[in-house]
């Protein structure tokens, strides 16, 4: 079922190494390039160079909102596809992501008194967006293109409402355009502040729990014979990975696909074994996040290209590929 341990030596410090040399471009890329000495030298000693305070207070807090961001949906994609077995699970892809995006569209038009409470609004939409999916693709026999397929058709009722909305009320809708645009520009350390506990704890227990997942991987009749609760546990991890999208969504808007082709990039390079996966896919993640980020802002410089883009333009053909590899 899985390669030996000893390729995890080989992997992690490699992925350690590209989250760290992402971190690094990330820091000095931008209209204002800053080398990777100077980057390290600001990190070191702030002092009031500009290239201090464009660290400190323009890229240092938009890299960890990446960073985060892609960590979480990583491991949320993979949670999702360990308990559902099924290779096509992910939050975009179920719809979680489009109805955290609506849910905190009512929250800023309807309730802008109630920012703080983004992360749960979010995840309360996520869920409801989850068990529509569900509902759906189990009313005529459930199987992983069919899910896919409910996933996709509830996303599109949850953007069309989402777009409503934001023609309906324009005036009050504009301040909810810059958190749900699929990007990390602009984030600040309030951003981070109000976010990074429903992300970083649930971020630590999902890391905990790989010997569950590989439980229910096994199927609910075999987990239950080896003593798990396996619907309780199911329910568990399930939302904890909805939890995890929707925090992620909070904080850097839909960013599509990354938590359907980071796990299994981690599965392919350390097998089935979610106790070894599961920080991998954190570490992918979180690095695939920053280099995307990178990438928008130098791509059509000094204007920026929506992160969101350049992920779904990766993801898409991934997708397809994927969907065709898959029986319904």
């Amino acid at each position: 079922m899985n390669r030996p341990h000893r390729w995890a030596l080989l992997w992690y410090p490699a992925a350690a190494a590209l989250l760290a040399a992402a971190s690094l471009l990330s820091l000095g890329s931008g209209a204002l390039h800053i080398a990777p000495e100077e980057v390290l030298r600001v990190l070191q000693s702030p002092d009031d160079s500009r290239e201090s305070l464009a660290v400190w207070t323009l890229r240092f807090p938009r890299t960890l909102a990446a960073g985060l961001a892609g960590a979480a949906l990583g491991v949320s994609g993979l949670l999702l596809q360990g308990v559902t077995r099924n290779p096509l699970a992910d939050p975009g892809i179920l719809g979680v992501e489009a109805g955290a995006a609506l849910a905190l569209m009512l929250s800023v038009v309807f309730f802008p008194g109630l920012g703080s409470l983004s992360v749960p609004f979010a995840f309360g939409g996520g869920l409801l967006a989850a068990a529509l999916t569900l509902g759906f693709a189990a009313r005529s026999g459930f199987s992983p293109l069919r899910l896919a397929l409910s996933g996709v058709a509830v996303a599109a009722l949850c953007s069309a409402v989402t777009r409503s909305i934001q023609i309906l009320w324009e005036d009050r809708a504009q301040a909810a355009l810059v958190l749900l645009n699929g990007s990390v520009a602009g984030r600040t350390w309030e951003d981070l502040a109000r976010v990074w506990p429903w992300l970083a704890l649930p971020l630590a227990l999902a890391l905990l729990l790989g010997s569950r997942v590989n439980l229910l991987a096994l199927g609910e009749d075999v987990a239950r014979s080896l003593g798990a609760q396996a619907g309780r546990e199911l329910l568990g991890l399930s939302l904890l990975g909805v939890l995890l999208a929707a925090g992620a969504v909070a904080l850097t808007g839909p960013l599509g696909y990354v938590g359907l082709v980071v796990p299994h990039l981690a599965r392919g390079l350390l097998g089935r074994d979610h106790r070894l996966t599961l920080p991998l896919a954190a570490m992918l993640g979180a690095a695939l996040l920053m280099l995307a980020d990178v990438a928008a802002r130098l791509i059509n410089a000094p204007a920026e290209t929506p992160v969101g883009l350049l992920i779904a333009a990766l993801g898409t053909p991934f997708f397809i590929l994927l969907a065709r590899r898959i029986r319904a």
